[in-house]
């Protein structure tokens, strides 16, 4: 029997559940959503069991709240097949006057909403899951706290045990709990599989329009390209349109992107607009990104030696492995990842931003003394233009990189962490 690895999300649900009556659990298939409620579970109902998905449905029609009994928190998975237990948790949550009660899981946002009446506000909680971080995966030795980081420790400590192949072939393997208990080519075709899965059926199963298989695969290639980039729909358009002899128009491209956001396989960065000194216009385009790196490496029918001997490719692939990490970590911390861009071309990767109003700026390279040196500058430069009257100074400012033996602070106070080191 397969061990069960310790979540980040483990301590969200927990605590969700003391203060408030359901949970709902979303997120890209595989990522462990129903393994990790099942921890916390007292009894579970699995809505898709096809053993008995048929008379699930047909109770959700006529008697929701049988399916409802059962030991607490009881656990609907893949509800969103039907809808109407919506309403019908809200208003057991209402009538039980607990806490804890539910928790749903989905990987797809239910396909219409005719049968839903209340939003829920007041009774559930949202948790957003991603595919396993470095640190979950048991491949980071999570030395360097980024909870701690936003204290500005004088020195921090940390042994990356990453090599550059090992690097590459985590960045292809992906988060995927199954595939990490792999190793070598079995763990690299859990991917594929992904991917096959996505084009062939869940694209279209999402909300039951059809979609040809073989734009998916284009436009999955093109926003693979693009990833880590704020390409507009008409630059994915026109890259797909360039290599093909097929056209596409452009509500098709929104109408595919918008069922893949619905599944969870892309998840766009939104632009963080801070307090600058001057009147520096902030592009505020989304920045593309897939939930897991692996994605983008299916998609392109790549494998970790292509990534090798590309490193500009595999500095793309190792940023959207880095923004993954970075995000269920900022979980954790009731924080979020954005992206930062002006007019004169200054950027920053990642910016967490907590609750409290606390960020750190954060910039992505692979390794390398240049690249570093790059990267401290890039943040000085923006910390610089930060109006430190009107908003809080930085906590800190990191370069995070893949490769590299130690993690440590500058004499300049800027941060140096392997990715093989993080935690949350």
């Amino acid at each position: 029997m397969r061990q069960y690895k310790v979540r980040i999300a483990d301590r969200i649900l927990a605590k969700r559940l003391l203060g408030t009556g359901a949970v709902l659990i979303e997120g890209a298939k595989w990522c462990g959503k129903t393994t990790t409620a099942e921890q916390i579970a007292g009894s579970v109902l699995y809505m898709a069991d096809p053993e008995n998905e048929r008379q699930n449905l047909t109770m959700a029609e006529i008697s929701p709240r049988r399916l409802l009994m059962g030991k607490c928190p009881r656990l609907i998975d893949e509800w969103q097949i039907a809808p109407k237990l919506w309403d019908a948790v809200r208003f057991e949550v209402d009538h039980r006057d607990g806490l804890g009660q539910f928790i749903l899981t989905g990987s797809a946002v239910p396909a219409s909403y005719e049968h839903i009446h209340h939003t829920g506000t007041g009774r559930f909680s949202w948790l957003l899951m991603r595919p396993m971080s470095l640190y979950e995966s048991l491949d980071s030795t999570g030395e360097v706290s980024l909870k701690e980081l936003f204290e500005a420790p004088q020195q921090i400590e940390g042994r990356n045990r990453l090599n550059l192949e090992r690097l590459a072939f985590l960045v292809c393997r992906g988060g995927w709990p199954r595939a990490s208990d792999m190793d070598g080519e079995a763990a690299l075709e859990q991917a594929f599989a992904y991917y096959d899965a996505v084009v062939r059926s869940d694209i279209s199963r999402v909300d039951g329009v059809a979609r040809n298989p073989e734009r998916v695969k284009r436009l999955m290639r093109s926003y693979a390209r693009n990833q880590g980039s704020q390409a507009s729909n008409v630059l994915l358009r026109n890259d797909i349109v360039a290599s093909n002899a097929e056209s596409i128009d452009l509500d098709t491209v929104y109408s595919y992107l918008t069922a893949l956001q619905k599944i969870f396989v892309i998840e766009e960065m939104e632009a963080w607009n801070p307090n600058l000194r001057s009147k520096t216009a902030i592009r505020t385009s989304n920045t593309r990104y897939f939930v897991d790196p692996s994605i983008a490496v299916a998609a392109l029918g790549l494998g970790p030696q292509d990534l090798i001997g590309d490193l500009n490719t595999f500095g793309l692939f190792f940023e959207t492995m880095c923004v993954r990490d970075l995000r269920v970590y900022a979980d954790a911390l009731n924080g979020k990842v954005y992206h930062y861009r002006d007019k004169t071309g200054l950027e920053c990767d990642a910016v967490v931003h907590l609750r409290n109003g606390s960020y750190g700026l954060i910039e992505v390279k692979l390794g390398g003394d240049r690249l570093i040196e790059e990267g401290a500058e890039n943040l000085k430069t923006l910390h610089s233009r930060i109006d430190t009257d009107r908003m809080k100074a930085p906590s800190f400012l990191m370069v995070l990189t893949g490769v590299g033996d130690y993690a440590y602070r500058r004499p300049d106070g800027v941060y140096v962490v392997p990715v093989g080191c993080l935690k949350d």
